[in-house]
């Protein structure tokens, strides 16, 4: 099957014009499996392939500090959509794959995308060594038994402008979002399971404007996996990630429709400890806007968490942080400021 049909069939899965919700995510589960909450997640089975579910996503981002003094941003994600919830061999396989690779500087935001097909090889996730790929971008295990499989990992993507190679190993335990790995989405009770690695020390190199540049800085690290995260009136979402220089972390989100929409949070000790918080307490308001390739992003963020006295702007490292990909979105770096600084990143879909 050839990349342009491929590539077809993804929007088909993904464009809000032909299904529900943003990306098709608020669409019927069709005969997927839907998450269960009370479900324990198993490591390391669970940093693999779930088939039986419709979407699922592996999701890296990195805050990075150049050599140059200079701040750069780096993504990487691996996406899997099923056409069917049964797995088949070879080219019968219901898999498809999307992968998006991103490299931000404070002058240009670069991005790039490949796809592929499941059961010929193009892309994939294998455990023992955990191994997640499409074409030659890879996010590859380097951790030796017992350590957990995704406690140090090699990233690599390129391209045409840009490339990088990083080093990760993570300094702290997973972190299982909402209710024991369980995050619901809505006033419905769509949910998803997810988990995150937050505590990635990172390593590594950056090649952009034919330059090699050093970097060091933090990495987060998101898996997650459903057949039915959205309701049907929900149409993109506002995702924070955050490093604080205290060593606390936040991950949070809003979900957005007609109304006020729906918030979540967890907050993240320093030693690991998740502190899941009730559904609203996360407020989250645009302060800045800015009209990129046809659409109206916010691009600073006012981000309150009362429980925690948490009260932060973010700052964009560019406001220009657009994904030129077939489904575009804003995902970029950011700095954090006021009560709790820091640094993080910020995903905005459905503009």
């Amino acid at each position: 099957m050839n990349a342009r049909l491929i590539l077809l069939l993804l929007l088909t899965l993904a464009s809000p014009v032909l299904a529900q919700g943003f990306a098709g995510l608020g669409g019927d589960a069709q005969g997927f499996a839907v998450p269960h909450r009370g479900t324990a997640l198993v490591f390391p089975r669970d940093h693999g392939a779930h088939p039986d579910y419709r979407i699922e996503w592996w999701y890296l981002t990195a805050n990075l500090k150049g050599a140059d003094g200079k701040d750069y941003g780096a993504q990487w994600t691996l996406f899997r959509s099923a056409l069917a919830p049964e797995e088949k061999p070879g080219w019968q396989s219901p898999q498809l794959w999307m992968g998006h690779a991103a490299l931000t500087t404070a002058e240009r935001h670069h991005s790039a995308e490949r796809v592929g097909r499941g059961g010929v090889g193009q892309a994939g996730v294998m455990l023992a060594p955990f191994d997640a790929w499409i074409d030659g971008w890879r996010m590859a295990g380097r951790a030796a038994p017992p350590a957990d499989a995704l406690s140090a990992l090699t990233v690599n993507a390129a391209g045409d402008d840009f490339a990088y190679r990083l080093d990760l190993d993570a300094r702290g335990p997973i972190v299982l979002q909402g209710d024991r790995g369980y995050s619901v989405k809505s006033a419905q009770g769509q949910a998803s399971y997810y988990y995150s690695q937050p505590f990635y020390d990172v390593r590594g190199s950056i090649t952009v404007n034919d330059k090699d540049i050093a970097v060091t800085g933090q990495a987060w690290f998101d898996h997650e996996w459903s057949s039915q995260p959205l309701s049907a009136d929900q149409t993109g979402w506002d995702w924070f990630s955050f490093h604080f220089a205290s060593g606390e972390k936040l991950m949070g989100f809003r979900l957005r429709d007609a109304g006020e929409g729906f918030t979540s949070a967890t907050w993240i000790a320093a030693d690991g400890t998740a502190e899941p918080q009730q559904p609203g307490a996360l407020k989250v308001t645009p302060l800045a806007w800015r009209d990129i390739e046809g659409h109206r992003v916010p691009v600073q963020w006012k981000v309150t968490l009362p429980t925690k006295r948490l009260d932060v702007t973010t700052g964009a490292v560019n406001d220009e942080a657009w994904m030129t990909t077939q489904v575009s979105y804003w995902e970029g770096p950011v700095s954090i400021t006021g009560t709790h600084p820091g640094q993080g990143y910020v995903e905005m879909t459905g503009y």
